[in-house]
């Protein structure tokens, strides 16, 4: 009996999975959904509201339907309950000011082969060289997320008791400035490498921020960190060092907390399968293209790392943060 020939399910499924993707980008970035809160509309009548002609943006209406994000009734669309609740401006969940994040990492992830056959990242990230107007532009995209994140750990976290806190790797400094904002009884110290602090001073100028919140160039791999702290914050930081570099920053900010003060590690965590969560595992493809070192390590990786510098209580968040991040927390004895 001859073996049957098994179909190209998967293969297809990820082929239009793409192009769905691609669609729903699109309607991001033209802000398709937003003119369709109020009910169903034509595509004349949304192509009017967002400035485009109907005839080529129809063809993308009804992909949007094929992708689950819209529906169609007598030549009218409207918005699914999804669609209203993240896709619509001005929503308290809005999520379709990501299309830049959204198009920089897909493009990235196109490079994946090249970064692999070469042995280079062919989208390298290098903030030592890159022009101090890109680096800044790259600082604020990204800090719309990390404002996210920070919302989303006040919400699970208490720092009622926290008088000082170190937002390390502050980038743009959204944590520090997200959390002070929120818990003003804290003195926040933004560190992070002398080309990032200077950008990271002129947004907490923007945000009449200097009282609370000072900025700080330091190394976190080059010793222990200035100051002394209550809790120190890292987001998106370990994942982008080797392991073993990882490991010494751990210990660095580690020397830096004050006894019994908390570390919460912010950040792409993968179970110990290293299948799942899914962001984790397909953020790994960024981590190719975009640097020399770094990936989604693992919780247990993490639960290591903490215990080496002498943590205890060491937790991993039972549910992500805001975009999908992990959590990891310890405390260092009193």
């Amino acid at each position: 009996m001859a073996n049957s020939i098994a179909r190209p399910d998967t293969i297809n499924k990820l082929r239009f999975a793409a192009d769905a993707a691609l669609a729903m980008l699109a309607g991001m970035q033209l802000d398709v959904f937003t003119p369709m809160r109020e009910g169903p509309m034509t595509p004349e009548d949304i192509a009017h509201a967002i400035g485009v002609k109907a005839d080529r943006l129809r063809l993308l209406l009804w992909a949007l339907v094929a992708a689950g994000l819209l529906t169609e009734k007598d030549g009218r669309f409207s918005n699914t309950q999804e669609t209203n609740q993240f896709l619509v401006k001005g929503a308290p969940a809005y999520m379709g000011d990501r299309h830049a994040n959204l198009s920089g990492s897909w493009g990235w992830k196109l490079k994946t082969a090249d970064s692999i056959r070469t042995g280079v990242p062919q989208a390298k990230i290098d903030f030592s060289h890159s022009p101090p107007a890109e680096l800044e532009a790259f600082l604020r995209r990204i800090n719309t997320n990390t404002v996210s994140a920070a919302h989303s750990l006040l919400e699970r976290c208490d720092f009622s008791s926290t008088k000082t806190l170190a937002d390390v790797g502050c980038g743009g400094a959204g944590l520090a400035l997200t959390i002070t904002k929120a818990c003003p009884h804290i003195q926040a110290t933004a560190i992070d490498l002398a080309q990032i602090t200077p950008i990271a001073q002129k947004i907490v100028n923007e945000e009449n921020a200097a009282a609370r919140i000072k900025v700080v160039a330091a190394d976190v791999l080059s010793g222990p960190l200035p100051g002394a702290y209550d809790a120190v914050l890292l987001r998106a930081l370990l994942q982008v060092f080797s392991p073993e570099d990882a490991r010494l920053a751990v210990k660095n900010i580690g020397a830096a907390l004050n006894p019994g003060g908390s570390i919460y590690i912010i950040g792409q965590i993968l179970d110990d399968s290293r299948t799942s969560p899914a962001e984790a595992v397909w953020f790994n493809l960024n981590f190719i293209n975009t640097f020399d070192a770094g990936e989604s390590y693992t919780e247990h990786q993490h639960r290591e790392w903490l215990s080496e510098a002498g943590f205890v209580d060491i937790e991993r968040a039972k549910t992500p943060l805001a975009q999908g991040l992990g959590l990891m927390t310890g405390r260092k004895p009193a």
